[in-house]
Order: structure tokens, then sequence, then C-alpha cells
């Protein structure tokens, strides 16, 4: 009997994963790029002062960091031979990924830009205006600023759904 509540438990909390948003947030103005899935982890990219860039990873309330462009030491005296792998099946395809793409949902879109040319950005005027009526928050700007802000929000159940949906 435990057994089985103990199955069920985790078939329950299964499901229940296909359900929590996975949210992706870019703002170029205060350098916040992350990757969350609510709740359970955070992956972030921050500045360091001794390497270019570092990935924080937060885990049930761990952090974890990992520098990406740090050098790892190999040794010299052990040669690996590659095998080569014959690639099987097919890729991709255009469809599937603008599937996937249609799948994620903006919830928030900023753009500020500045061209640095008065007269492309005077042509670019009426283009922002348009895509600011349509579409969000468009704005171009003479003073040099330049800054985008980028909500997106999707679930693993709709991106299963883009996968196995023909």
């Amino acid at each position: 009997m435990i057994v089985v509540q103990i199955l069920g438990f985790i078939f329950l909390f299964l499901i229940g994963l296909l359900f929590v948003p996975i949210e992706l947030y870019m703002d170029t103005s205060s350098n916040q790029y992350h990757l969350r899935i609510r709740g359970l982890a955070k992956v972030s990219l921050e500045g360091d002062q001794k390497e270019l860039l570092r990935i924080r990873l937060n885990i049930l309330f761990r952090n974890f960091y990992f520098y990406p462009f740090k050098k790892k030491r190999t040794d010299k005296s052990k040669k690996i031979k590659k095998k080569k792998v014959k690639k099987t099946g097919k890729g991709i395809g255009f469809r599937r990924i603008v599937r996937l793409l249609n799948s994620f949902t903006v919830k928030k879109m900023f753009v500020n830009m500045d061209t640095g040319d008065c007269l492309l950005n005077a042509k670019l005027f009426p283009v922002f205006a348009f895509m600011n009526y349509r579409w969000g928050n468009f704005n171009i700007n003479f003073e040099g600023k330049n800054q985008m802000v980028l909500y997106l929000q999707n679930r693993p159940i709709y991106l299963l759904k883009s996968f196995i949906n023909i």
C-alpha cells in the first residue's frame, strides 16, 4: 500500500513538473540574464572580476558557480582516438523549429534603440511607431541609449507538444 502511494506521489510530481513555467529574462541595461524553472532552479549569467563570465546555478537554495572560459588542464601524454560516428535519422526540420518558437509566450518586450545615425533613426521612427502600435513597446531615440528587455515564458508540456504533434 505504501509503495503504491509513493509511486502515485512520484507520478503526480512528474505530471506537475510538466506544468511548471520556464522563464527566460534578458535585460541589457541592468545586465540581468537568467533562465528560471520557477520554484526549482535558476541559471544566471554574471560578470566576474577574475574571469570574463560566470554561470551561477541556484538549485533549491544552493548556489553553484561555473566558469565556462576557464581552461581545463589536459595531460598531453594521454591521446584519445576519436571514432567516427555516422549520423542517422533526420535533423530537426524547419516546421518543428517554428512550432517550438510559437510555443513561447512573450510576457514583456521593450526595445529602446539608437543607431548612431540620425537619418537612419528618422527613417526607422515610423517603422517603430507602427510596431509600437501593433505589438509592443518599441522606441527610437536620438540620445545614444540602447536597451532591450525580453521576458519569455513557456511550459514543458508545450515544448513536448510542439515535438509530438504533426
